[in-house]
């Protein structure tokens, strides 16, 4: 086991990372920008380490000054959390190179899978269904024109190394698609550095449901059941549960046998997500697989009791898997809330600043996972997330009702968030009778 790991990431994903190593007996080695210096991820690890000024590509993105504070720390391994470089092949490489643990897939998994042309292609060739589209990447708008006609509108064009809703475009005819192709390419370009783009037909309204995977170095790989990430603003995740609200038992089975199938297909190993979308009819499709720890991954841990980034840690260490798919249970129901610095009523601007008061709900089936305190001063330079309000509950009715008591305690005061819309939400019939889609916050709120 590791003696000492660097966290190369800010915000609350850092804490949960710190408090985790703590338990397991693990030192910790912070890394912050020079706006992030009274971050509260630094005050708690046991050292801390400026890799650069505010700007991500100067700090969090800044892969030899994060190395170096890794070699100059003494630490074996690096956590790359989510975001950032979590799924950069060329810093797990770089990681490689240097003799340094990188908590997370192989090279070649976040490289097969991080581009999605080359993912279709490989779920594909293993027998996994894939949403209708391009078996490879489209370059020109001549390609992707005859490539919409053979699919037929509506269609989705998306980055190649696409994620968090950027360089998705929706089209439901040529007239479209010729206005904003190049856009989106441009779009991809600027986000990921790579503007190369792939097609898919656009399911009308489906559900978003994910697997989380686990997998070892030995070939033992299992899914910790799934998560419906439907509510989303804009491809944005604004809440999650498990289970699924119309997921069966049978369907489960099914998707989940699938979903490790896809794992299987390229050797995974460590925490991953495999992603579907599922259809009115109970048909489902592979859409990506994130080869890292998701922003949703405490629902999965509220319902089965595994710590996923102490698996995380133990699998870069060389640990077999202690668990089998039989061990894997469901217990109860889980919502999470992502509470974000903004203003819903204005177009979800968002609310940098100095937090001057904040009260933390708590009680039975309560967690909280932030990097916020009072009189924290809250950058305006990264992601506006500021915390995750995550309940369980013995069943869905509990967990709603837990969540909105959560909701209505939670108290930000300093800045705009987002806890009014997300109460909406869980004050909504069609929410409460779990019958939604990714459609759902479109067609319900008028933002």
């Amino acid at each position: 086991m590791f003696n000492k790991i660097l966290i190369a990431n800010r915000g609350e994903i850092a804490v949960r990372i710190i408090r985790a190593c703590r338990e397991m007996g693990i030192h910790t080695v912070a890394i912050y920008s020079e706006i992030d210096k009274n971050a509260l991820h630094v005050n708690m690890a046991d050292e801390a380490i400026c890799v650069g000024p505010a700007k991500p590509q100067d700090s969090y993105l800044n892969m030899e000054n994060i190395l170096s504070a890794t070699v100059l720390s003494g630490a074996q391994a690096i956590h790359p959390g989510f975001g950032f470089l979590s799924e950069n092949s060329k810093f797990a490489q770089m990681c490689k190179d240097c003799n340094i643990v990188f908590i997370g897939p192989s090279v070649a998994a976040i490289e097969n899978m991080g581009n999605k042309s080359k993912a279709r292609e490989i779920m594909m060739s293993s027998g996994v269904p894939v949403i209708p589209g391009t078996e490879g990447s489209i370059d020109t708008l001549e390609e992707a024109v005859l490539a919409a006609k053979e699919i037929g509108y509506p269609v989705m064009i998306k980055a190649s190394s696409g994620g968090g809703g950027r360089g998705i475009r929706i089209i439901r005819n040529e007239e479209e698609l010729k206005k904003v192709f190049d856009s989106a390419k441009g779009e991809a370009r600027i986000s990921f550095g790579d503007d190369t783009m792939y097609m898919e037909k656009f399911i009308e309204n489906p559900r978003h449901v994910e697997f989380q995977i686990l997998g070892d170095s030995y070939g033992n790989i299992i899914h910790l059941m799934e998560r419906d990430c439907s509510i989303q603003r804009r491809n944005q995740k604004v809440l999650e549960e498990t289970p699924c609200p119309v997921m069966s038992q049978e369907l489960r089975e099914k998707m989940g046998s699938v979903a490790i199938r896809a794992a299987k297909a390229v050797n995974y190993k460590s925490a991953g997500t495999i992603e579907f979308l599922l259809d009115n009819d109970n048909n489902f499709y592979f859409m990506e697989m994130n080869t890292r720890i998701q922003v949703e991954h405490p629902i999965t841990e509220m319902i089965t009791g595994i710590d996923l980034i102490k698996e995380q840690i133990n699998i870069a260490a060389g640990e077999k898997l202690s668990l089998k798919q039989e061990d894997i249970k469901i217990n109860g129901h889980a919502i999470e809330c992502r509470i974000n610095a903004e203003n819903p009523k204005m177009g979800f601007r968002p609310s940098p600043g100095k937090i001057n008061i904040e009260h933390m709900p708590g009680g039975n089936g309560v967690r909280i996972d932030s990097g916020i305190y009072d009189g924290y001063i809250l950058p305006p330079t990264y992601d506006s997330m500021v915390a995750k309000l995550i309940v369980h509950g013995r069943d869905r009715k509990e967990a709603i009702a837990k969540m909105r008591r959560s909701l209505e305690e939670f108290l930000i005061e300093g800045i705009d968030t987002n806890i009014e819309f997300q109460l909406e939400i869980l004050y909504n019939p069609i929410f409460e009778k779990g019958d939604y889609n990714t459609g759902f916050i479109a067609k319900e709120f008028n933002y």
